[in-house]
């Protein structure tokens, strides 16, 4: 594989542009140019204000184009700036407060992605679904008549796209989105509590209980004429893998799942990593009520671990809402 630094967790954010490059979410030049300027040092700052840079200047050049009318030209700079204010933010990740730049990184890709929508054809519909007092924020993007280009006709199958650790709607357009309606889906893209805005602005922690965020999901989806209500299908990636079949489990208006990779118990993964760590089998057997002086051990070792660290710390902690590794034991679905 490709690796644009030697630092293997500033890598492995960097592949997530790399990965939308064949769908239209970045370019390798861009990629690479940004990365010589940062360096291999790990810099949270320089990385942040780098692809911004980046960022900014693309979004520029969106504007430039729109002004001229040049559709096209726009929405392929707006999408790729949305992909790189989203780069900017992942080593910035960690609990309340939000960082203020995460915020307003999010704010931008979130302002580009709606440009780019608002010239897709036909152009991607902003949505915001009901959930338990709120709402939670979506796209639905309509696929075109192969023909005609329009969006009319009979209701359609429609896709789901359910999200996972620390990814945005945004960014799964292009690994969902993109292939639903090259196949003749229409494709609803959310952001469920935990993930992107409703993680970042509302504060909206994750839950294993998908099938309660799915079914209003599904309620808005049978209201619509171009959907037919018997061919919805739920995909999820990452820990979608997780949350998909959770929620098809509980929710019967879905006529396929697909999980991407299947994840039956994300408990499991954890006592093979307490084991990895030495703790006796006795102990691992007790999980999640590990013994808390067995727990600061592993809990020290794993920070010592940047990859480790950023996965737990940064993300896991953030997202499940919690403030403890003993806390986060407790709430990780199994």
């Amino acid at each position: 594989m490709l690796r644009l630094f030697d630092d293997a967790l500033l890598d492995s954010f960097a592949q997530r542009a790399l990965f939308a490059i064949p769908f239209g979410g970045a370019e390798f030049a861009e990629c690479v140019t940004t990365a010589r300027r940062i360096g291999d040092a790990y810099d949270e700052d320089a990385w942040h204000r780098e692809w911004t840079a980046t960022a900014d200047r693309l979004f520029g050049v969106a504007e430039a184009c729109a002004a001229r009318g040049h559709r096209v030209s726009a929405r392929e700079a707006f999408l790729r700036a949305s992909t790189y204010y989203h780069v900017s933010y992942f080593p910035l990740f960690g609990g309340a407060p939000v960082d203020p730049r995460l915020a307003a990184a999010f704010g931008r890709e979130a302002e580009s992605f709606r440009e780019a929508a608002a010239r897709f054809d036909p152009p991607g519909e902003p949505v915001e679904i009901p959930y338990e007092g709120a709402t939670l924020p979506g796209y639905f993007l309509r696929c075109a008549d192969d023909d005609t280009g329009d969006a009319a006709g009979p209701p359609r199958p429609t896709l789901i796209a359910t999200n996972g650790y620390d990814s945005t709607l945004h960014e799964m357009y292009y690994y969902l989105g993109v292939p639903a309606l090259r196949r003749g889906y229409h494709c609803l893209l959310f952001d469920g509590p935990g993930q992107g805005r409703a993680l970042i602005e509302q504060g909206l922690p994750g839950r294993p209980d998908w099938e309660r965020v799915v079914g209003p999901v599904v309620d808005h989806l049978v209201t619509r004429p171009e959907v037919d209500p018997a061919r919805i299908a739920l995909m999820g990636w990452s820990l979608g893998g997780f949350l998909a079949p959770r929620a098809a489990s509980g929710e019967p208006r879905l006529a396929a799942c697909i999980a991407d990779p299947g994840q039956f118990d994300l408990a499991l993964g954890m006592k093979g990593l307490l084991a990895g760590f030495g703790v006796p089998p006795e102990e691992v057997t007790k999980f999640p009520e590990i013994a808390p002086a067995v727990l600061d051990r592993v809990w020290e070792r794993a920070l010592s671990d940047p990859g480790l660290a950023w996965r737990l710390r940064k993300r896991a902690l953030w997202v499940h809402g919690v403030e403890t590794f003993a806390d986060y034991l407790r709430v990780l679905p199994g």
